[in-house]
């Protein structure tokens, strides 16, 4: 697993982002734990995060951190079709970027909703779901 995405389990645009990634990740690179899972708190101590501090996506990948923008453009990069593309917005300065994501990230719940438990992955994907 060289790919592993840590997200809110209880959020539905992050639920929603999982879904749209596997969709499109044809060749099953990624992996997935929600913050609420025991595996994301063991990754999250090995790279010297504090799970309580940090509530926003994280890819690993490569055994290399990428939080926020960063790791949103990262998994675009490996995704099948045109998505790729996106990762022009590389070229936008990081504090911009990160900006924009915070914003979203902050008003996340307020937006696009909560769920009282994390999503329970479809049986042909939960072998992609770290536990």
């Amino acid at each position: 697993m060289d790919r592993i995405i840590i997200f809110d389990g209880l959020c539905n645009l992050c639920s929603g982002s999982v879904n749209f990634i596997i969709k499109r990740d044809k060749h099953g690179l990624f992996h997935f734990t929600p913050f609420q899972s025991d595996a994301a708190v063991n990754l999250l101590t090995e790279y010297k995060i504090n799970p309580d501090d940090f509530k926003s996506l994280i890819l690993i990948k490569n055994k290399q951190l990428y939080v926020k923008s960063d790791g949103a453009l990262e998994i675009v990069k490996d995704l099948n079709g045109l998505w790729k593309l996106l990762f022009i917005f590389i070229i936008v300065p990081r504090a911009i970027r990160n900006y924009c994501y915070d914003i979203i990230a902050e008003n996340r719940y307020k937006w696009f909703g909560k769920k009282a438990e994390c999503m329970i992955p479809d049986p042909d994907i939960k072998s992609r779901f770290l536990k």
